[in-house]
């Protein structure tokens, strides 16, 4: 059929904040999903909160809306813009949770906007529990013994009725199983329960039999208009079910079923699609299969883009997004082009004569508190992809992809093997790692194989498939016989297998460069072969390659310049999807210029990954061995490794040292700023204030540093993002437990140990350089205090508080240092403000996680620029030469996964923890904070009672605050000696007892309902017991809480807005218009002041 023509506006939802369940893998989508349809000459409009993405670029639709995405706030846009359709299945669970809301209060209806991608009644059918199994049943397919529950008393019928555990409950309409989880017993059954219940938006779970130790496959599923079904790729789950499948290992295509098995699993596939009602788009669908009997049971649906989708998308080449919006609009599968082969039809299955290999990346040490084992409530925070000929080699390369210093299943010197005192291998705790899941479960299988166990044992531990751990084994004795025979063993077969250099140079007891020397002696070097969607039947037209260790290459050589990028890898918190925007950026700059770019990532989520992004892709690891390879074999001008976090920085010195020219800022320079001794010394000479510290490498030197500048200090390793192992220390007994427990994390680095400066305000400021000149993107304003990580802090730009003074020495101090570090390119500088003076904190010569967010806030695509000058433009060419002040105000928020680890306290400090992040815009600053909380989930109450909780030295603060609320009618809540306080700078504060004192406490009125609003900062320095139990207490209540009196007096601007004018809505275009005009400090200080 042809496209449909009465449609001319329409609005995409996206899907917010990278959160755990639902990352950027939903910006990958919605970027196809823009182009796919502008590309039909439709208007787009686009509504998303996360300024990190690529989608909300102002370029990639007519009107880009960053606003919460609410049915109220959607509801706004639909009217203004008068849309005619809204696409919600590129946006995650968020877009059609919004969507279905849309539908049932009426909005779409009343102003006749068509549900394209998939109707309410297929959302209905996919989504709901019980819908969804009544309708499984009628269509002849086998389902688990269930039950829905929407109370506690429900759920515990169904559990009687099912009569054993453990169970598996599901929350209905909610991401990355949330809310769910698997029980063993009563108690822990009725606390999943009312976990599930609770964060289900319509209070419904499903309570399950309890499929543990089954093998899970997914099938990514595509169907259109006129009933033309494709499988686009099949996935198998090595871990069997009971993980969810984002936390689980998987493979594709799927590898342990008869083709007889698969064809039946296709064919239900495609009989749920049409049961469902899913017509013009894709679907998500799960499987468990009985190891032993073979039965088969549906277990669940997404009627649209999901994780898996991405994934499938990069394994194949097939590009789900793109055909599922076009199918939306009303072509036909056989209508569409294969991108790929430029010769086929969207209507051919995907062929592939490789593995892919995808493993979950977990930062369970942001949450030592939190329990690290794996069920249905996924944890895992990013992914990577490897692709190889073999299940072992493309294993290997996606282990040594996940950045974690493995580099390989083992034989790395690295395999951390379980002892007894005298000795010899801890096997208990070797065969408990096998049997709970976990993150480092895949290790252990190596451990167990290598210390003698048999692969029938280690299956029936596991659970594993015994052709996993047949191919498993296989690794652990090519290990083994190298390293007894190095000299006799082929190199050629070890390399096939995926091990890389580093894991033979251990091994064989010799260096790394050794290794890759003797191969390239011996014209053992890597093959790169397409990705091609057919198995070679039809030349590919797009260069999308992977390693391998073959015959044949099918590189096309070309002469043009050419530039290699090097991505950010995984998404981890510290280092997400902001690197990779960044990057990207990077290829459409250097595409502009006419350089053939060279994108190198292992991300299946990214935008960096699409294989239209770059010149040309490789799906890679990004360790030293696999960037010179590509390289080499390219014949690359240079590299840019500024841009993609950490990752690529931990490798610019050695890239150099191999010979690669590294284009911006050179590593010296990025080591230099790492460099306590020589950043005191340049901070000292260049005039400007530092806090004074020094760096250590023993305990004692670190003790003898902290005694000297004197507690409290803070504490961190060099060369690392998101403030890993950062931590404020208050006295020597706690600096000897930190310095013990952070040593691993130093990768051979030294501890830099500097005071710290307490109630200071601190500033974060990006700029860019061409090497003359510098100018600074913007100015941001931290809303918590210095020593929470600026990653977890609000920040507001411009800022609200500092005098111009102080704005005007670190505008000048910033342009200081980057002339200083000869910077080419961009660079973050953080700056604490105390007593009018400004402290030098930190310089990083590199791209920063707040690019994306000063981007949009000033309307300058600053990695862009970046990418150019580095390349030698000059930013006159460019037309930026001064700062951009905006007239309006954009706040920065952090997104939390806390509710995914409910035994972690929620208090900030200087170690990131934050998965994602929401930008608020108004003209109003208090209205932007408002709508940045509201973006983030955490919407602040217009009326109702407030808990304050505060240590004596900031009680004359909070009075204030508090004053303000009970002004605005608010009731307010405290312990005797608050609320004795309050009363006495005139607050009438209802007290409440302490917890160890009796009832009614604030633990009652939460259960009860009766608190809207939490401010509770900690006490001292280790924050009480009773503290830690009333924050996870809100937090589980979903109670916002207020750890920091600086965001309670932002809180407070944000209630008293939204009480004087009701939220309004603008899109990113409109604001940027009104900065055509480019402010210049001066006339903004001058309009301050007037």
């Amino acid at each position: 059929m042809p496209k449909n023509t009465s449609l001319k506006k329409i609005l995409l939802i996206g899907s917010g904040p990278i959160v755990i369940g639902q990352g950027c893998e939903f910006d990958y989508s919605g970027v196809q999903a823009c182009k796919a349809l502008a590309e039909e000459g439709y208007a787009v409009v686009l509504v998303n909160s996360n300024p990190a993405t690529i989608m909300t670029d102002p370029e990639f639709s007519m009107r880009t809306y960053i606003e919460p995405i609410t049915p109220e706030v959607v509801a706004m846009i639909i009217e203004r813009e008068k849309v005619d359709a809204v696409l919600p299945t590129v946006g995650g669970q968020t877009a059609l949770n919004v969507a279905i809301a849309l539908v049932q209060n009426g909005t779409l209806q009343r102003f006749g906007v068509e549900l394209i991608g998939a109707s309410a009644a297929a959302i209905r059918k996919g989504e709901d529990r019980q819908i969804f199994k009544e309708t499984m049943l009628s269509i002849g397919l086998d389902v688990p013994v269930s039950g829905i529950a929407h109370n506690v008393e429900e759920a515990l019928a169904i559990a009687g009725r099912i009569e054993r555990f453990p169970l598996i409950i599901r929350p209905a309409f909610t991401l990355g199983g949330g809310g769910g989880g698997i029980a063993y017993n009563y108690q822990q059954f009725k606390e999943i329960v009312q976990q599930g219940l609770a964060l289900s938006p319509v209070s419904e779970i499903l309570v399950e039999e309890s499929l543990l130790g089954w093998k899970e496959f997914e099938m990514e599923v595509m169907r259109d208009c006129a009933d033309n079904c494709v499988v686009v790729c099949s996935i198998e789950n090595m871990d069997p079910m009971g993980v969810h499948t984002g936390d689980s290992i998987t493979v594709a295509p799927i590898q342990t079923l008869t083709d007889k098995e698969y064809q039946s699993m296709r064919d239900a596939s495609f009989t749920i699609m049409r049961a469902i009602g899913v017509e013009t788009g894709g679907a998500n669908i799960q499987f468990g299969v009985h190891p032993q009997t073979g039965r088969m049971v549906t277990i669940e649906m997404n009627p649209r883009v999901s994780r898996s989708s991405a994934l499938a998308s990069k394994a194949t080449g097939f590009p789900i997004a793109k055909i599922a919006a076009k199918l939306a609009i009303g072509y036909s599968l056989d209508e569409l082009k294969n991108d790929i082969t430029q010769k086929t039809s969207a209507c051919f299955e995907p062929v592939i004569d490789y593995v892919v290999t995808k493993i979950p990346r977990f930062t369970f040490e942001k949450f030592p508190m939190a329990d690290s084992t794996l069920t249905t409530q996924m944890k895992s925070v990013g992914e990577v992809m490897a692709i190889g000929r073999t299940l072992k080699e493309s294993l290997q390369k996606a282990i040594r992809s996940l950045e974690i210093g493995r580099f390989g299943l083992g034989g790395d010197g690295k395999d951390n093997l379980p002892l007894l005192e005298n000795g010899s291998p801890d096997l208990d705790v070797i065969k408990k790692r096998l049997q709970v899941p976990n993150a480092e479960r895949i290790f252990f299988l190596r451990n167990a194989l290598h210390v003698g166990f048999s692969e029938k044992h280690v299956s029936e531990l596991s659970g594993i498939d015994p052709w996993f751990i047949r191919h498993i084994r296989q690794i652990v004795d090519e290990e083994q016989s190298y390293h007894q025979n190095p000299t006799k063993i082929p190199l050629r077969r070890a390399k096939k297998m995926g091990f890389s250099d580093h894991q033979l140079a251990f091994l064989s007891g010799t260096s790394e460069v050794e290794i890759r020397n003797r191969r390239k002696a011996q014209g053992i070097v890597p093959t790169y072969r397409l990705v091609d969607t057919c198995a070679a039947e039809f030349e590919a037209d797009t260069p999308y390659y992977y390693s391998t260790y073959g015959d044949e290459d099918e590189i096309r050589p070309t002469s043009q310049k050419k530039v290699m990028i090097l991505g950010s890898g995984p998404n981890r918190i510290g280092q997400g999807i902001e690197f990779d925007y960044c990057c990207v950026h990077a290829a459409f700059a250097l595409r502009e210029e006419g350089i053939e770019t060279i994108m190198v990532n292992s991300n299946p989520e990214t935008v960096s990954t699409d294989y239209d992004t770059s010149d040309k892709l490789y799906f890679e690891p990004l360790t030293l061995e696999d960037v010179l390879n590509i390289y080499e074999r390219e014949n690359c001008d240079a590299a840019i490794v500024q841009l993609g976090g950490q990752t690529p920085l931990n490798l610019a010195t050695s890239l150099q040292a191999a010979g690669v020219p590294i284009v911006g800022t050179q590593p010296h320079s990025i080591e230099a700023a790492e460099n306590r001794m020589y950043f005191a010394a340049m901070i000292d000479r260049l005039g400007l204030r530092r806090t004074v510290g020094g760096t250590a490498i023993r305990e004692q030197e670190a003790l003898a540093v902290a005694a000297r500048i004197g507690y409290p200090v803070l504490v961190r390793p060099s060369f690392v993002l998101g403030g890993r192992a950062m931590e404020i220390v208050h006295s020597e007994e706690d600096l000897r437990c930190y310095i013990r427990a952070a040593i691993p994390t130093c990768y051979g680095g030294p501890l830099l140990v500097d005071r710290f400066l307490e109630d200071a305000t601190e500033v974060d400021i990006d700029c860019i350089s061409d090497g003359d000149l510098c100018v600074v993107g913007g100015i941001m304003e931290h809303i918590e205090q210095a020593g929470i990580h600026s990653g977890d802090s609000a920040c507001m730009l411009p800022s609200c508080s500092l005098s111009s003074t102080v704005l005007e020495h670190l505008s000048e101090a910033t342009k200081a240092i980057a002339r200083e570090l000869n910077v080419v390119g961009l660079m973050n500088v953080q700056f604490a403000i105390k007593g009018g003076e400004a402290y030098v904190l930190e310089v990083n010569p590199r791209a920063s996680r707040t690019i994306p967010f000063v981007s949009k806030a000033i309307g300058v695509p600053l990695a862009k620029l970046a990418a150019k000058v580095m390349v030698g433009r000059k930013l006159h060419e460019l037309g930026f030469i001064k700062e951009v002040i905006p007239a309006h105000f954009s706040v920065k928020e952090a997104v939390f996964p806390f509710a995914r680890f409910p035994g972690v306290d929620i208090l900030l400090g200087p170690e990131m923890r934050s998965t994602g992040e929401v930008m608020g815009i108004d003209q109003d600053f208090g209205m932007a904070y408002a709508k940045a909380q509201i973006a983030a989930q955490s919407a602040l109450p217009l009326q109702g009672s407030i808990f304050v909780s505060v240590k004596d030295v900031d009680k004359d603060a909070v009075a204030l605050v508090a004053l303000g609320f009970y002004r605005l009618n608010f009731q307010i809540f405290s312990t005797s000696g608050t609320a004795a306080f309050l009363e006495s700078h005139g607050v009438k504060a209802k007290c409440l007892s302490k917890l160890a004192e009796g009832h009614p406490n604030i633990l009652d009125r939460i259960q009860e309902s009766k608190v809207h609003l939490i401010i509770n900062a900690p006490s001292g320095q280790q924050p009480r017991k009773d503290e830690i139990i009333i924050r996870r207490a809100a937090l589980a209540a979903r109670i916002p809480v207020i750890t920091t009196l600086r965001a309670a007096q932002a809180s407070l601007e944000a209630i008293r807005a939204m009480l004087r004018t009701p939220l309004s809505v603008r899109s990113i275009q409109e604001y940027h218009a009104a900065l055509s005009s480019l402010l210049s400090r001066e006339t903004f200080l001058f309009q301050q002041k007037e």
